[in-house]
This record gives structure tokens, sequence and C-alpha cells, in this order.
């Protein structure tokens, strides 16, 4: 099974996929495909644009889960319009992110998808909801209310531990966490992952 893991980051997701499968990361940080690589030397990495990837490539797999940037989507972010009057400045929500679901839901044969956190506005397409996410896919997908997107609030030893991924420590401590903070748990990323081909589901955690 050839699969494309599109904003792929260090991998959180695809960790605990397995199987005869293929896999395509694409990231466009250089230090962070690095780290990916470290963790998943047999995948193929790409170091580029994912939002024009998937257009060229699509049709090569077989499986496709992509994770937009998400800050301008997030409740979070919306929280700061209270600090306006401080200098804030708003931003026009990505909309490349209704761009790929619309895209694949309307063009991709397989099964697909896509990954963000809970909007601060009513989501233009209804998604499939699980903790701190949604989730646009064609098929169902249940809820997992305990396994949230990142926990913010530890330090990166133990966000490292949670995720088990450790990273060198020769890159900065705020790059660490920074890219921790943005990882799927591995046990949410299977959880998805079986959904799609109904794997009969383990309680991992």
């Amino acid at each position: 099974m050839k699969i494309l893991n599109l904003y792929a980051g260090i991998g959180g997701n695809r960790k605990l996929w397995a199987g005869d499968i293929e896999v395509t990361a694409v990231e466009n940080n250089k230090q962070i495909a690095d780290i990916y690589k470290s963790f998943f030397p047999n995948d193929v990495i790409v170091v580029g644009d994912a939002h024009k990837y998937l257009l060229d490539h699509y049709m090569e797999f077989d499986f496709i889960w992509s994770s937009p940037p998400c800050p301008t989507h997030s409740r979070f972010n919306n929280l700061k319009k209270e600090q306006i009057d401080k200098g804030f400045k708003p931003k026009y929500p990505d909309m490349k992110l209704y761009e790929e679901i619309i895209f694949l839901f309307q063009y991709f044969k397989g099964k697909f998808v896509v990954e963000n956190v809970k909007s601060y506005y009513e989501p233009l397409i209804k998604p499939f909801e699980s903790g701190n996410h949604y989730f646009w896919a064609n098929f169902h997908i249940n809820k997992l209310e305990d396994m949230d997107r990142g926990i913010r609030t530890k330090n990166a030893e133990q966000k490292e531990k949670d995720r088990g991924f450790i990273i060198d420590k020769k890159y900065p401590i705020r790059f660490r966490e920074r890219i921790l903070n943005n990882c799927v748990f591995p046990e949410l990323g299977l959880h998805v992952f079986n959904s799609a081909f109904k794997v009969k589901q383990q309680i991992l955690f």
C-alpha cells in the first residue's frame, strides 16, 4: 500500500503504522524533515510544498493523510483578538485546508483523512471530531475523547516520553517543544489508520 503523509512533521501520526506499506512524507522544513528521516529511514522524504505535491501526485497513492498548518484556524489564536489594541494583527484563515478537503473528496479514489485542530468558527464542511481534533475523511472515525493533538503544558522531556520520540539535544529546546506540540499522538494516528481499513481496534493507552 502506497501512503502519502503530508505536512509530516516528525511523523507522530505515522509512528505506529505497520504492514506492507510504502510511505512518502512531505515536509517543507529541512531540519524537521531530517528528524523525520532519523526515525523512519525507509520512508521517502520530500522537502517541499505539501499542498502542491498533493495536486501533482495524489493519483500515485492508496491512502493520504494531510495535516495542514493550523494556527489561523485554532481557537487558541482567536483568543488573541482581545489584544488587538495591543498590536495583535488578525489573519485570514488559510483556506488551503478546505481546498484539500474538497479536492480529495472530488478526485481521490483511495482512502484519505485531513486532520486539523478544532476551529474558532463553525467548520465549513462537517468533520468527525475526536478530542481536540477535526478529521475530514471518506471513512468513519470513532471518537477518542482522551487523545489530544498535543499537550502544551509539559516540558520537552515529558512530551518526548508521551509521544515516544527522543529528539537529539543538538536542537534548541524551543524548537524541540514546538515540533513536539505539533506532533499527533501515535496512538491517535494508529486509530485513524485502522479505521480507514476496518482493522480491529486495540486499546493501546
